[in-house]
Formats: structure tokens, sequence, C-alpha cells
């Protein structure tokens, strides 16, 4: 206990600050992407929540938006008129009463498909936000690069059984292009108990291998003591650190790219969560998120903003989950209407609700646990 509250009270300074503005910025945006298309629509929004639990400070705008900050910092919300609630349930038996200029300024009223974008728009502006920073940033500062030349390779390792050595130039991995050391690294993070065929240059010929990576419990470059698939390979110092220059259209380009990649990274680790082949600890909640964004922190604000869009990414992707209570699920039953012509029963809502709220809050608190533990 002792040790627990000497590393709050240690975190508190940078920690608390670093973790309050990646998870307003990203919440905000998150949450402005629903107002905004709400708005287009002529919904009536009645409350823009960044945190949930009570106000800390607020102000009502000429529309009638309540805009505040709330105490708990987890989240928040975008509150329509026909809403039951923060979960955006809808209010069927206020809609009953409605008047007709009412109706007009309900979510519950407008055509499906104009329902289904509002739930959509706001993981897209979670990834468009990312792709904004990531453009700025390569335009700003570049992106580094190093030739993905083999430094040296680990001894019993699952690199030197497959007969990798030191000064091998990695060309494809598994019919992928590889002309940054980087770029092998999310490959082999995600590849537990995968085979990969490594095509290498050696002498001016090259040479395809196979190797499946290791998973071996190792400090991530945080600190962060990880269960992490490993072939047993280092960069050469050999291979010169450049800094690759973008022009704005060449920018956004990258920035798409480098958001699809955290995308699909994101969606094969929890793939190979789901079917055993590399366990959940790895996994990260609020605890975890929040100690992440002090050591973030203390490299640089850069690292921070850098953070803050891989972060975004990942809210965007898990909130398209079809799952009750999160945007998917919502665009689950909106895409369940659109096929029968009608609503799904309040019985058959009520219960989806119901069961993914329960689902996420079980998540929340395994996450948590992970977290402890780490």
């Amino acid at each position: 206990m002792i040790d627990a509250l000497h590393g709050l009270i240690n975190w508190v300074p940078l920690g608390l600050p670093a973790f309050l503005f990646v998870i307003t910025v990203v919440v905000f945006f998150h949450e402005l992407g629903h107002f905004s298309v709400a708005r287009y629509f002529g919904v009536k929004v009645e409350t823009f929540s960044i945190g949930f639990g009570p106000e800390i400070v607020g102000w009502t705008d000429k529309k009638g938006t309540r805009w505040k900050i709330s105490w708990i910092p987890l989240g928040g919300y975008v509150k329509f008129f026909g809403d039951l609630d923060a979960a955006s349930r809808p209010d069927r038996e206020g809609e009953k009463k409605m008047t007709d200029k009412e109706r007009s300024e309900s979510l519950l009223a407008k055509p499906v498909f104009q329902r289904m974008a509002v739930s959509a728009a706001g993981p897209f502006a979670n990834f468009i936000l990312a792709i904004v920073i990531f453009t700025l940033m390569f335009m700003l500062f570049g992106r580094p690069s190093q030739a993905p030349l083999i430094g040296a390779v680990q001894a019993g390792s699952a690199a030197q059984e497959a007969g990798l050595k030191a000064g091998d130039v990695v060309r494809d991995i598994n019919g992928t292009a590889i002309a940054d050391y980087d770029q092998m690294l999310p490959i082999i993070a995600t590849s537990a108990g995968q085979d990969l065929a490594i095509t290498v240059s050696r002498a001016g010929q090259l040479l395809t291998v196979h190797a499946t990576p290791r998973v071996v419990r190792r400090k991530d470059p945080l600190g962060y003591l990880e269960n992490i698939p490993t072939l047993g390979i280092t960069s050469s110092v050999k291979a010169p650190l450049t800094i690759v220059r973008y022009g704005p259209v060449g920018a956004v380009g990258a920035a798409v790219q480098e958001t699809w990649e955290i995308v699909t990274g994101t969606l094969k680790s929890l793939g190979q969560i789901a079917t055993g082949r590399t366990d959940a600890s790895q996994l990260r909640g609020p605890v975890g998120t929040a100690g992440l964004a002090k050591k973030v922190a203390e490299i640089g604000f850069l690292a921070l903003i850098q953070l803050t869009a891989l972060l975004s990414v990942s809210i965007g992707l898990i909130n398209l989950f079809p799952i009750p209570v999160l945007d998917g699920g919502h665009l689950l039953y909106y895409g369940c209407e659109a096929v029968l012509g009608r609503p799904l029963g309040e019985r058959a809502q009520d219960v989806g609700f119901r069961f993914g709220l329960a689902l996420v809050l079980g998540l929340v608190l395994f996450v948590t646990w992970n977290d402890l533990v780490r």
C-alpha cells in the first residue's frame, strides 16, 4: 500500500495532466463527430459531456445544448432529444407524448440512415483526428527511417534457428515489402505462433527462410513487462537513421497508411487473443493508459501527441464493435431496422443493452486487473 501510494504521488504532477490531455482530446473529437452530424440533420442535442458523473463546470449554448465537464474522466457522451439516457437508448414512451415539432427534432424520428450516420460519426471523427495528427507530424518533422539491416542475431533465438545472420537485409515478410526496419516490428509483434516467410538479401542474392517468433516476457520500449513475440534480431548501427520528408499530399497518404496499419494490427492482435494464440495480459485499461501517458510525456510533448493519435484510432475502432451501448451496437440495431423495415422489439433492445453493458463493464474490470498486475 505504501509503494502504491508513493507511486500515485509521483504520477500526479506529470501523469495526471498528460492523461487528462489525451483523454479529453480523444473524447472531445469523438463526441464532436456525433454532435456535428446530428446538428446537420436537425437533431436537438441536450447534453455534450466530457466525462461522466456530476458536473464540474458547464454552460448552455443558444440552441439549448448543455456543454459540461464531469468528474469521471473516462469517456463522455452526447445526449440527443428523445434519448432515455446517456447510452442513447430510445425513450419509446416519451416519443408517444411528443408534439410534431418535438418529433422533428428527435433522433428517433429521423430516417434510419441518418441515425446510422450519427452513430458512425463518432468513431470516424477519431480516425480523422489521427490522420490529421500524423499528417502534421510527417509534414513538420518528417518520418524517421532506417534500412532493414540486421545487426545481430540472438543465440538460440527463432532467427538463428531459421538461419538469419548479421548483415542480412530484410526485403519481404509474408508478401509485405520491407523498406524500413520499423516496418518489421508490428508484423513480428502480431505473429504469435505464425510462420513467417522472410526474404533477405545476402551477398547480393535473395534468400527466403521461415521463422516462427517466440513469445517471451520482456520490457517494451516504455519499460512495461509484456509477453511479446520476438525473432531475436536487432538493427545495425551501420544503417544510418534518415528523415523522410513529405509534402502535403504525401503526408496525407502516409498518415492514412499509418492509421490503417494501426487498425489492422489491433484487429489481428485481438483475433489472436480470441483464438488463444496469445494471452490477454497485454490488454491495457484506464490505469495502464494513465501510467503510459506519464511515461510518454516524459519523452516529450510530441510523443504525447502521437499517443493521442494512437489512442484515437483505438477508441474509434472499439466503438465500431457490434456491442450494444457502443456505437457499433447502435449501428447493428439500425441495420436490423433497415433490413426488417421496423425497429427491433423493445424487449430485444433492452436485453441487448443490458448484455452490452455487462460485457463492457466486465471488460473494464478485466483490463483494470491486468493493469494492476502489470
